[in-house]
């Protein structure tokens, strides 16, 4: 396989055009390892922080993983969870980063509703179990960031929409790439924390006595917040 020299400013983009073409081509195939980031950075006249920026994101939304002691390789599976090309597109596109939040503001308060009427007694309990994390792990970020994570894939799974759950998905991986350092700063804070789990408190509150209504102006109570938050931080 063949990488050519990259010369532009948005070199992690570059670095991920040229892998997806490498695999429409044939040249990359599910198993197969990538080269290292050391013959990468020769290959592509590159640094090492673009070619560790595009595998994250690659790694991301599951089209390669990384096996310690071996390499980084093409996944060998994928499943409903991992790759697609809607997040590959988002992940892509620069300063998407608003129009993430009002897209998610769309999906989330119908799909909280539609869950609200159809949550299962096994949906709402695992619901329960990512509140009680939610509320065990204030001031631990990265565990803080996966129960938020988990609570609303729930939801979106509980709307019994696969469409709709894909979409959540992708919107989701997405908006992890683009706001990360802004998300992580925002659970770091007490008082953020703590009203996060008080309106996630309410969400589920709508969703147990399945009250459709009540949970969609719960939900948008929550974006509402958040949207606010994200906004501020990227504004400075």
């Amino acid at each position: 396989m063949e990488f050519k020299q990259i010369k532009n400013n948005k070199v992690y983009e570059q670095i991920i055009e040229q892998i997806r073409e490498l695999i429409y081509e044939g040249e990359l195939k599910k198993g197969d390892k990538l080269p290292s980031e050391r013959q990468l950075k020769k290959d592509l006249g590159v640094s090492r922080a673009s070619i560790r920026e595009a595998f994250s994101a690659l790694e991301m939304i599951g089209l390669i993983e990384s096996r310690p002691g071996e390499g980084t390789f093409i996944r060998d599976s994928f499943d409903e969870d991992f790759f697609n090309p809607l997040s590959l597109i988002l992940l892509l596109n620069d300063n998407v980063a608003e129009e993430l939040l009002e897209l998610r503001r769309v999906l989330e308060i119908d799909c909280v509703k539609l869950a609200a009427e159809r949550a299962t007694a096994a949906e709402i309990e695992e619901m329960q179990s990512y509140i009680d994390d939610l509320l065990s792990s204030s001031g631990y970020e990265e565990e803080s960031i996966k129960a938020d994570k988990m609570f609303h894939y729930t939801i979106a799974q509980a709307s019994g929409n696969k469409v709709l759950l894909f979409f959540m998905r992708s919107i989701s991986e997405a908006m992890d790439f683009h706001i990360k350092n802004t998300r992580t700063k925002l659970v770091s804070k007490k008082e953020t924390m703590s009203e996060f789990a008080e309106q996630h408190q309410q969400i589920f509150k709508a969703l147990k006595n399945h009250d459709p209504e009540k949970a969609g102006a719960e939900m948008r109570n929550h974006l509402d917040y958040v949207e606010k938050l994200i906004n501020k931080e990227i504004e400075g």
